[in-house]
């Protein structure tokens, strides 16, 4: 226990620094530290918590049961025995019908089955009529009433109010539907919708054995309980008896929307983590400020009598009841700040945010004292060695480093509270590893830049004032190391957020930009692709994907046939159960990147295969394959792997021939394109191409284009306030030195320098640091960067060459615009009072 007279010291000091402001930068340090993490941690958990809740309208429940057979009873009752909600629909392609008094034409459509209670999430969004706005909706179409997308109306030539034929039935079109929530991503889901009462079903008589219907089972209710039902249901799936069933959830299933999550979570996790960093940084050099100010009473103390002990203990009392009520008032601050994040991004969400969880608070009042205790306590430490000797000789008792023991406790204990925060592993080491091996580089080439400084600078031919500069500098290498490194480690964390933030958010707007394709065409014939591709020119259409497509089933790899019960996960087994998309082109796609092997152009024989199904059938370069397309063998061997982007809204396909023709195979042709704004576009293309399926995927693509324009706002946002926090970093490190400028800057000036002299020595010094420090920042950060892009984020790195140039030029701008700060009133000081300073 601590004894009475190290507590009542404890108080006493604790009182007279309070008092003396000598605990401000410290305290300050601290409260920013824990604010600025628990500011973006309670905005990043119920964030994250709403964009999960809002993503999981997209599957129109918690989790989805797919089968393309009636869903087993067994899956029904198991979620209503966990008390979970539970809504069934079924959907299939089937052809639409415009009475004869209308005009009678067809169209193939998407049909949807709903019932009472569709959808469990998110909300259905209808309109009176296709030129009215959409408004939500709880309801579902009544018997005999029929609810259909404007395209269905518009090419089969009908008004509200008209009735719809389908199969034996005859419907009345009652609402325009404006927004489905769980649309999905399948070509067919892409078809006009038509969306009818599951019980007029059976009345249109178009359930057939041959059938290609799509049974959708889909369960809402308490995390816990969800995360239950999953487990169980894909244990199910997996019984041999129970065939062609998947599960669907935020994790499984919507891969343009997961992808976003991922990258987004990922990346407000590593704000957190950087901010961290950037807060030891602070914390450290503050400590050691507050240390070294209190040598000398420390010193007086061990003349009256008081012990190493007391005094040790003494000031770990201190620093506890300052770390404790730091990280409070840091954690109420970053509470309430977040309130204000939520006002200023109230459109982020369609509805408010759920309650945040306790994870920020206990996160929060960890890393306060974590910091203080492992990179603040160590210095301060120091002074119960203090000797009394210094009273009379103050060159004795001079801070030292910190012992290797106490430092490595301290960093392994903030490392995992790191790696904690990170919620994943790779993240994290990068970024802790890359940061730790950062600061050693920082060291070693600021400690060999400082040694080659003096034997550059020609002290017979430079400037006075780079010369000082120079002596200034070279005199006491250890604090320029120490300002060097501390600069760099701010600047990494910018350069790094700028350079991630800004290739991350151009990889979200590459998969889906303003002028992304959103009509897909499918099922146009050879002798048709001519005058098609002329009809979409005529009308406007600059660009499309354009490519040939055949259907073939795999079915020997290297001479051995493959079956499903070869291999075990369940997507392999679908994969090998059912017929691929293949294509052929001499030239590789261009939004395709190659990852392996070479894309030789006309090469018969060859195939290029993407590298996700490679991965999951157990494909590899020099395999060769067999399909069996329309009752036709075709082989060729790997020899490229490419990797694709399946929420990119463009033609993609699993496997692709490098050739520029394959007259033997059936083929037809699929494009993808921006259909112009004009009205009637799509119905003149359909009746002039009536066999040809056009794709509608606008409201898809608004829809994921909204959400990726949430996820930036907050993404953009929570970067503001973290460069905020780096930029507070910078002026701590260039103020940590004040004191030993001041009582240098004394000395000369009480040999005669004048004022302006001082000052560009104290330009070119900052200058100087700033711009090795941002020069070496911009080259780790490109490394650091580089791992984190392909190994956690998973998009493709683009840092230009130029940025260290432009990191060293920011580097001495803030160094300069900080210096000036933190160190305007050191030379503003009368003579006088800076040598009573200095001689203090």
């Amino acid at each position: 226990m601590i004894r009475s007279s190290a507590m009542s010291l404890g108080w006493r000091t604790l009182l007279r620094d309070l008092r003396a402001g000598e605990l401000r930068l410290l305290i300050v340090a601290v409260t920013l530290a824990v604010a600025a993490l628990t500011a973006v941690g309670f905005f990043a958990d119920r964030l994250k918590g709403g964009l999960a809740r809002d993503a999981r309208q997209l599957l129109g429940g918690d989790a989805v049961v797919v089968s393309d057979t009636p869903t087993p009873e067994s899956f029904a009752a198991r979620a209503k025995a966990l008390g979970l909600e539970s809504v069934a629909t079924l959907a299939f392609p089937s052809m639409a019908r415009a009475p004869d008094a209308q005009g009678g034409a067809s169209r193939l459509v998407a049909l949807k089955a709903v019932q009472l209670g569709y959808p469990l999430r998110g909300n259905l969004h209808v309109a009176p009529d296709p030129e009215a706005k959409g408004a939500k909706t709880r309801e579902v179409p009544r018997r005999g009433e029929a609810w259909v997308d404007a395209a269905v109306l518009e090419s089969l030539g009908l008004k509200m109010g008209d009735p719809l034929l389908l199969g034996d039935a005859q419907l009345r079109v009652v609402r325009v539907i404006t927004l489905e929530p769980d649309r999905g991503s399948g070509f067919l889901n892409f078809v006009p919708r038509v969306m009818i009462h599951v019980d007029d079903l059976p009345v249109t008589k178009l359930v057939q054995p041959a059938s290609r219907i799509g049974w959708r089972l889909a369960v809402a209710g308490a995390d816990r309980d969800v995360a239950r039902f999953t487990e169980w249901a894909l244990a199910e799936a997996k019984r041999p008896e129970v065939r062609g069933v998947r599960i669907e959830s935020l994790d499984g299933g919507r891969p343009e929307m997961r992808q976003t999550l991922d990258r987004a979570e990922k990346f407000l996790n590593l704000v957190a983590l950087l901010a961290a960093l950037l807060s030891a940084v602070a914390v450290a050099l503050a400590a050691r400020g507050f240390a070294s100010r209190h040598l000398d009473d420390c010193a007086m103390l061990r003349v009256l009598g008081q012990s190493q002990r007391t005094i040790a203990w003494s000031y770990t009392f201190e620093f506890a009841v300052i770390g404790v009520a730091a990280s409070l008032l840091g954690v109420a601050i970053g509470f309430s700040v977040h309130f204000v994040f939520i006002a200023l991004l109230g459109g982020l969400v369609e509805t408010s945010l759920p309650a945040p969880g306790a994870w920020p608070l206990a996160f929060g009042m960890g890393m306060g004292l974590t910091l203080l205790f492992a990179f603040g306590l160590p210095p301060v430490l120091q002074l119960a060695q203090v000797p009394p000797l210094r009273v009379i000789r103050r060159d004795v008792g001079n801070l030292k480093p910190a012992s290797l023991l106490v430092l490595g406790i301290g960093v392994t204990g903030f490392a995992a509270l790191l790696l904690a925060a990170s919620s994943d592993l790779k993240l994290g080491g990068i970024a802790v590893g890359g940061f730790a091996g950062a600061v050693l580089v920082f060291a070693g080439l600021s400690w060999v830049a400082v040694k080659l400084l003096r034997r550059v600078v020609n002290e017979a031919t430079a400037p006075r004032w780079l010369v000082l500069a120079t002596r200034q500098i070279s005199a006491r290498p250890a604090y320029t190391v120490v300002q060097t490194s501390a600069l760099a480690v701010g600047m990494l964390a910018l350069v790094l957020l700028v350079l991630l933030r800004t290739d991350l958010i151009a990889s979200w707007r590459q998969a889906t930009p303003p002028d992304a394709p959103n009509r897909f065409v499918i099922n146009v014939l050879p002798e048709q692709s001519q005058a098609f591709v002329q009809n979409l020119r005529a009308n406007g259409v600059q660009r499309m994907d354009w490519f040939p497509m055949f259907r073939g089933r795999l079915v020997a790899v290297n001479g051995r046939a493959v079956t499903p019960d070869d291999f075990v996960e369940d997507r392999a087994r679908r994969l090998v159960d059912r017929e691929f998309n293949l294509s052929f082109s001499a030239q590789q796609p261009q939004h395709n990147q190659l990852v392996a092997g070479r894309w030789q152009p006309e090469e018969q024989g060859a195939v290029s295969v993407e590298e996700g199904i490679a991965t999951t059938l157990g494909l590899k370069l020099g395999d060769t394959l067999r399909f069996d397309i329309a009752g036709t063998a075709s082989e060729a061997k790997i020899t490229s792997l490419r990797k694709v982007d399946w929420g990119s809204m463009r033609a993609n396909f699993f496997v692709m021939y490098p050739v520029s023709e394959l007259p033997e195979m059936p083929v037809t042709y699929m494009g993808a394109f921006r259909a112009p704004e004009k009205r009637g576009f799509d119905n003149a293309l359909v009746r002039a191409f009536p066999n040809v399926t056009n794709v509608d995927m606008s409201a898809t693509i608004a829809q994921v284009q909204g959400v990726l324009d949430k996820v930036i706002r907050a993404v953009e946002f929570l970067f503001g306030f973290t460069l905020a926090a780096g930029l507070v970093v910078l002026f701590a490190a260039v103020s940590a030195t004040r004191e030993e400028r001041a009582r240098e800057f004394a000395i000369m000036r009480a040999v005669g320098a004048r004022s302006s002299l001082l000052r560009q020595v104290q330009r070119a010094e900052l200058v100087g640091v700033g711009l090795l420090a941002g020069f070496l920042a911009s080259i780790v950060a490109g490394v650091v960067g580089w791992a984190l892009a392909k190994y956690a984020f998973g998009f493709t790195w683009t840092a230009s060459p130029f940025v260290p140039l432009v990191g060293a030029a920011a580097g001495a701008v803030l160094a300069l615009a900080a210096g000036w700060w933190g160190l305007r009133e050191v030379l503003a000081r009368p003579v006088v009072e800076t040598l009573r300073r200095a001689a203090e």
